[in-house]
């Protein structure tokens, strides 16, 4: 079992910064494939960035470039650096644990996730 407790979210002008922070807890975090996944109003989830277990990653293509998903094992912890935000980056994120690139219905463990805002 994994507990995925997200923090850092927040309200930040177009352009600006975040980081996104996945505190996990439970056995064997680092033999699990990590995600972050979001979903905007009236829309679908969707994934953002994916973390293997070997530190390849893959990311949604409209995130290219800005954002950085990483994990330090030492700490059980999931991030992701948000650049040069914009406004259709508002949604809440959630992180993701022990499932297949962004295929939702494979993850086992989601945290609650944490708001983000970008004004314009």
């Amino acid at each position: 079992q994994v507990h995925l407790v997200e923090s850092g979210g927040g309200s930040v002008q177009s352009g600006g910064s975040l980081r996104l922070s996945c505190a996990a807890s439970g056995s064997a975090y680092s033999t699990y494939t990590m995600a972050w996944f979001r979903q905007a109003p009236g829309k679908e989830r969707e994934g953002v960035a994916f973390i293997n277990t070997d530190g390849s990653t893959r990311y949604v293509d409209s995130v290219k470039g800005r954002f950085t998903i990483s994990r330090d094992t030492a700490k059980n912890t999931l991030y992701l650096q948000m650049n040069s935000l914009k406004p259709e980056d508002t949604a809440m994120y959630y992180c993701a644990a022990a499932g297949s690139y962004f295929v939702e219905r494979t993850y086992n463990f989601w945290g609650q996730g944490t708001q983000v805002t970008v004004s314009s």
